[in-house]
C-alpha cells in the first residue's frame, strides 16, 4: 500500500466514509485540472465544495466531470466574459 492509499483508508475510516465510494483518480484529475486551469489554491477549495454539495445531496450526478470541464475551459470562458463586459 502506498502513502496515498494508506492516507485515504485512514481518512475514510476517521470520517466514516466507505472507501469504495471514493473515485480517487477522478478527484485527483479534478484537482489537477483546477490547479492548472484556474489557480492552485482553487483546487482543494473546489474539491471541498464538491464534497459539501454531494453530502447535502445537491450535486448533480455528473458534477465532478462538469467541474473538470469548467476548469479546462476556464481561460477561454473568462476571456469571453471580459469581451462581453
Amino acid at each position: 500500500m502506498n502513502v496515498l492509499e494508506e492516507w485515504l483508508a485512514l481518512v475514510c475510516r476517521e470520517l466514516g466514509v466507505d472507501p469504495a465510494r471514493v473515485d480517487r483518480a477522478a478527484v485527483l484529475d479534478l484537482t489537477r485540472d483546477v490547479a492548472h486551469g484556474v489557480a492552485r489554491p482553487a483546487a482543494p477549495l473546489t474539491a471541498y465544495l464538491l464534497g459539501l454539495a454531494q453530502g447535502a445531496g445537491t450535486a448533480p450526478e455528473d458534477a465532478l466531470e462538469r467541474l473538470s470541464a469548467m476548469a479546462r475551459t476556464w481561460e477561454q470562458a473568462t476571456t469571453e466574459t471580459r469581451k462581453d463586459a
